[in-house]
């Protein structure tokens, strides 16, 4: 086992680069394509992160760094993902619908196979680029530290096999913030490493990510994209003590309190008008609750809220270290969540401000939010990870650009519709680079004159989504969505953020028409429907299969 901070020096495979970079072009107006004139990219992805858990989305969590870097942006407020870890990640890296790669619900746990391929195998197939890959061959450094969760059990799916020259992270899903264990430990490129006593997750894939950038700096003048994918504030919720106690205290007030100050300070920001009305709040009467258990569940919010002020700490190294080497100004950040607040861990979560301050080490038991919670992060809209409505798929993204948004009138709203597949196509313009002609096309559309001031539709066709059995369709301001096994949902997003008006019975045509589009959508792209696949639900009848294969094999000896 190597120690993480031996780092190995790396080649940056500069002679492919140098064959490449004199057939680049930069797609901007006025151009010449010069390495210099192309930016940096770096996109942050964070873990599990409600849309109002930043502070200039409306939280009370201080994250001073992240509202400078809104300030000096601009701020997506219809910015959508896939509603779930691996394919967000998954269609976010290669400008395609998750069940086009190969991960339609989720990846392979560790040591436990699907043992089919398809639109849900549970890793990433080869009908795919990545945005390591296309950027490479556009002449950039391709960097990444974090979570992978692409596919742990087939090298070929790593990062270092799909296009980044360095990788420093982990390639489960999730992972101890202090000690990784149990088959869910760090690697650096293709090679398990160690980690030290004073290892912190987000603290460390900062400080490597900055290592990262100094030495591509120093070996050249290409640009770089570095993938920066923090595991935080993904369970176990393992805030530093100090993060913890900061916010002790600030959460006795209950899920309505937060709600009604969260959905206040949205409106003073802009990001929503004064009469929006936030979706009803999925829980218990907070003081119908003990006093025991309210004292658990204000820890439980402390130390959520630890961890995000932790990643804003990081977001201002980050920025720090870019400005001290003179990149700041001429790097794209792109910075966003999976997914929306996570309510795995049963209505109130678990956990206590004992098991805040000694975490269980090597494993991923430990805090938990829970679904009071985690509906009151995603204020004002609906529901939470797994699903898409709004709670579950639309994620707070801060553009910040300095030198590509000179002209604009920085700190602003993006309002246009936009989903994940658009960074690919983003990056294509931005870099020049050409999306490989035998792969299915990326299914985006670039970002980049939303980025520099326009307010044309970035989507004109519709965009789909489908993750376990839950699905939607935007066409317009029209959305259409569905619970599993629930009837199919018809809002006008333009007047009904929020989702509470349906209009399924009111305008049946165009629920009817957008099922039919949903439906040849899905078809198309092998979506499992009305039936849903659940990799945990296949992997527990193939092993109730498995044990009576036994059964039956001993019963003939």
């Amino acid at each position: 086992m190597k120690n993480v901070n031996f780092l190995f020096a790396n080649s940056m495979n500069v002679f492919l680069a140098a064959a490449l970079a004199s057939g680049v072009s930069l797609a901007l107006s006025g151009s010449t394509g010069t390495a210099a004139e192309k930016p940096n990219i770096i996109v942050v992805l964070v873990d599990d992160m409600g849309f109002s858990d930043i502070g200039c989305y409306g939280s009370e969590i201080e994250t001073p760094r992240l509202d400078q870097l809104a300030s000096g942006g601009l701020r997506f407020t219809q910015f959508y993902n896939s509603g779930r870890c691996c394919p967000t990640r998954a269609s976010l890296m290669t400008g395609l619908q998750p069940h086009q790669v190969g991960i339609g619900h989720m990846t392979e746990p560790p040591e436990q196979s699907l043992g089919f391929e398809g639109p849900y195998q549970g890793y990433l197939n080869e009908r795919c680029t990545t945005l390591a890959e296309v950027l490479r061959s556009a002449g950039y450094h391709t960097l990444m530290t974090g979570k992978w969760h692409l596919g742990l059990q087939r090298q070929e799916c790593w990062p270092i096999q799909r296009g980044f020259d360095r990788f420093y992270g982990g390639l489960s899903g999730a992972f101890n913030y202090f000690k990784p264990g149990g088959g869910r430990g760090m690697s650096l490129g293709n090679d398990p490493v160690e980690t030290d006593d004073g290892f912190y997750a987000t603290d460390k894939f900062t400080d490597v990510a900055c290592e990262f950038i100094t030495d591509a700096c120093d070996a050249d003048d290409r640009p770089f994209f570095l993938y920066l994918a923090y595991n935080a504030p993904h369970w176990p919720l393992n805030a530093k003590f100090k993060d913890f106690k900061k916010y002790k205290g600030k959460y006795t007030g209950g899920w309505d309190a937060l709600m009604k100050n969260r959905l206040a300070k949205q409106v003073e920001l802009g990001l929503f008008p004064a009469d929006t009305a936030a979706a009803p709040h999925e829980g218990p009467v907070w003081d119908d609750l003990k006093d025991k258990k309210r004292a658990e569940l204000d820890a439980i919010m402390a130390a959520y809220a630890g961890c995000i002020d932790s990643i804003d700490q990081n977001i201002g190294k980050l920025c720090d270290h870019l400005r001290s080497i003179d990149q700041y100004d001429n790097t794209l950040i792109l910075f966003l969540s999976d997914n929306g607040a996570c309510q795995e861990g049963g209505i109130l979560g678990q956990g206590s401000e004992q098991m805040i301050k000694n975490p269980p080490l090597e494993t991923v038991a430990g805090v938990r939010l829970g679904q009071a919670w985690a509906n009151a992060c995603n204020t004002p809209f609906r529901l939470y990870k797994h699903f898409v409505h709004e709670g579950g798929a639309c994620t707070p993204m801060i553009a910040s650009w300095p030198e590509g948004m000179k002209q604009i009138k920085r700190g602003g709203f993006v309002r246009q519709p936009a989903y994940l597949p658009d960074v690919m196509a983003t990056c294509l313009e931005l870099s020049g680079a050409k999306y490989p002609s035998d792969l299915p096309p990326c299914v985006g559309q670039s970002m980049v004159s939303a980025l520099t001031g326009s307010r044309d539709a970035i989507h004109v066709d519709p965009i789909y989504w489908e993750h376990e059995g839950n699905a939607a369709m935007r066409w317009g301001n029209y959305k259409l969505v569905r619970e599993y096994e629930k009837p199919w949902e018809l809002y006008d997003i333009a007047t009904d953020r929020t989702e509470l008006r349906d209009l399924s019975s009111v305008d049946k045509a165009k629920r009817n028409e957008m099922v039919e589009m949903w439906e040849t959508w899905a078809t198309e792209h092998q979506v499992a429907f009305p039936e849903r696949f659940n990799m945990y639900e296949f992997l527990r009848k193939k092993r109730i299969a498995e044990q009576q294969k036994k059964k039956e094999s001993k019963r003939t000896k």
